[in-house]
């Protein structure tokens, strides 16, 4: 699994748990860490810097990325949430599976706020999510929003 697509699948489990059990976002993102399995924690495949400096693990990699996309979401939880649910016809966010309504949460993040991520391949990787873990109903309804956001974003 690609280092990114990886920490997309850390952060939705984070988002998840801090959406079921309403813990803040420290609490989670320790509560997620002290139960995770030891083959991803113990991940530590070394990627040579771009200075030529010390190897930093990959998994340190993953791990800082997947934590600049939970805290990004919710520090933006309130204007991401508007932004879905405008785009969500008929649908309310209080409505909507906690699995979909976090993926959304999640790629609408990264196509307001991660400019250096190209629109496509944060719909894509949503898309994936939501195939592994609600369905292939699910990946088309999150496609459906997550477009409508993209094209509103080129607009403007």
């Amino acid at each position: 699994m690609r280092k990114r697509t990886r920490a997309r699948e850390i952060a939705l489990q984070i988002l998840y748990l801090i959406d079921i059990s309403e813990d803040d976002y420290q609490v989670a993102w320790e509560k997620f860490w002290a139960v995770e399995s030891p083959e991803v924690s113990e991940e530590v495949h070394p990627v040579k810097s771009a200075d030529g400096g010390a190897a930093k693990p990959l998994f340190n990699r993953v791990k800082e990325f997947s934590q600049q996309l939970v805290k990004g979401t919710i520090e933006n939880l309130k204007s991401l949430d508007d932004v879905i649910e405008s785009f969500a016809e008929n649908w309310r966010l209080s409505r909507m599976a906690v699995v979909e309504r976090n993926i959304l949460r999640l790629a609408t993040y990264e196509l307001l706020f991660c400019p250096e991520i190209p629109p496509i391949v944060s719909i894509n990787e949503a898309i994936d999510l939501a195939k592994k873990y609600s369905g292939l109903e699910a990946g088309k309804f999150v496609n459906g929003i997550l477009d409508k956001i993209r094209k509103s974003k080129i607009k403007n």
